[in-house]
């Protein structure tokens, strides 16, 4: 399978503490991989290094050829309140260079299933700022996605939804990495699972390897 992400001992540090220390990753078409770990653990960190958002201490991120578009959904929702759902999505699709902005903020509606009305975005339920959150990471058919704990605030049906967006992403030779605390959603999603304790990996593999070697790493822990 082709890779489109790479980090190659990628760190973050602040001060003399160490957010994640170097870390090495590949992100490859048409997989799901799940980054699991505490709260503090360093999945936001590393999640961000990888969406450019946060720029590394130490190590380097490498895209693909050509480069994938990545789309990112950090965990505190990144929209602007004083706009509606549309408005937001309509701006960031013109942030991003996309030829329709209306027919991309119109596709991520429908997929998300967001109001489109003209309230405001702060005056959206927690729900429904974490799909807003969620679509404005999916505008522009982006290759790879990157997703921190995206389901946090969704209900069953949403989730299970958003669990088939994803499932057809992968399908289509994308490439998903994802945050996430749900041990059923691991276990239904990700082709390979990264943990992180305290800004280090201490297991890859797959979900069923995980399983096997959860008694040491809870021992060890």
């Amino acid at each position: 399978m082709a890779i489109l992400l790479v980090a190659r001992g990628v760190a973050r540090s602040y001060g003399r503490n160490e957010a994640l220390a170097p870390t090495d990753l590949e992100l490859r078409r048409g997989e799901i991989l799940a980054v699991v770990g505490p709260n503090g653990a360093g999945k936001s960190t590393l999640l961000a290094l990888l969406a450019g958002a946060l720029p590394p201490t130490r190590g380097a991120i490498l895209r693909g050829s050509p480069p994938p578009r990545i789309g990112w959904a950090p965990q505190r929702p990144a929209q602007y309140g004083h706009l509606s759902a549309r408005e937001n999505l309509e701006l960031f699709a013109r942030l991003a260079g996309l030829d329709e902005p209306g027919a991309a903020a119109d596709r991520a509606l429908e997929r998300l299933a967001l109001p489109e009305g003209a309230g405001r975005a702060a005056h959206l339920s927690v729900g429904n700022q974490q799909r807003l959150n969620l679509a404005l990471g999916l505008l522009g058919e982006p290759q790879v996605l990157l997703l921190d704990e995206p389901t946090a605030s969704l209900d069953l049906e949403r989730r299970r939804g958003l669990w088939k967006t994803l499932q057809d992403h992968r399908a289509r030779g994308g490439a998903v990495l994802l945050s996430s605390h749900s041990p059923e959603e691991v276990a239904r999603l990700a082709d390979r699972v990264l943990v992180l304790l305290d800004g280090r990996v201490v297991f890859e593999g797959s979900p069923a390897e995980l399983e096997n070697a959860m008694p040491e790493l809870v021992g060890g822990a």
